[in-house]
């Protein structure tokens, strides 16, 4: 299921993404009216100048720190959180999902792994002023695997972040040593009595995985997926620039 799960990973950028970036080549056809860039040594260090070999390449270089301008200083990237409760939180630069790793009563180890946005659902939006408008709720997807120290059998919960809730939608119980070749999975776990739900729900609350959770994790994601929005830029940028 692990290799299921991470199969996510590879999937396209959330809509959120590419509303940023398909405004590359829309916005800022003439220079920059602002020289003023952020104070970061992250954000100086990929705006820095560049002779081009063409004039095509100028107007390319100019683009990009135009859009890498723009993208610092609309909404610039701060240093991600290290720690969420209990759990350290584990991020790679350039990857797309994070790892979460805690403990819990002594006797069960807890690792969370919560991709970037990959889906999102059309909402109506709030408001008297609204008229008819809509918002976007992006979407990530959590797999929490709860394992005893004794070695045993593990748990592994496949869930969905939304920016409000954490929904449970796959439960597994796993083997640490050895898998069958086709074993059986348990059912759909929105398939289960309500009582069942409930009390699998207040299990992983109690470990505190739950609505709190998604809401760290979409803070989180909002600021990596700016500074993965970044990051591309600037490895396009020193693409041309050579």
């Amino acid at each position: 299921m692990a290799g299921v799960f991470r199969s996510a990973h590879r999937r396209i950028r959330s809509s959120y993404s590419k509303i940023l970036t398909r405004r590359l080549w829309r916005r800022h056809c003439s220079p920059s009216q602002s020289t003023i860039i952020s104070t970061s040594l992250f954000i100086r260090s990929v705006v820095s100048a560049a002779n081009p070999k063409s004039p095509f390449d100028a107007i390319t270089l100019r683009i990009l720190r135009n859009e890498i301008e723009y993208q610092s200083d609309y909404a610039p990237p701060h240093l991600p959180a290290m720690r969420f409760n209990s759990f350290s939180v584990e991020d790679r630069p350039g990857m797309q999902w994070i790892t979460l790793k805690g403990k819990f009563g002594g006797t069960e180890d807890i690792k969370i792994e919560a991709t970037m946005f990959d889906g999102c659902k059309s909402v109506p939006k709030l408001g008297d002023d609204s008229d008819g408008e809509e918002d976007l709720r992006l979407h990530s997807s959590v797999l929490v695997d709860i394992s005893k120290r004794d070695g045993s059998d593990y748990l592994e919960f496949v869930c969905s972040a939304w920016p409000d809730s954490l929904e449970i939608q796959k439960l597994y119980v796993l083997k640490r040593d050895r898998m069958l070749s086709r074993p059986y999975m348990g059912p759909d776990f929105r398939k289960l009595s309500g009582e069942i739900q409930t009390e699998f729900r207040e299990f992983l609350a109690e470990r505190r995985i739950d609505k709190e959770l998604a809401v760290f994790l979409h803070e989180y994601m909002m600021n990596k997926d700016r500074c993965e929005l970044i990051r591309w830029l600037a490895t396009v940028k020193t693409f041309v620039e050579r």
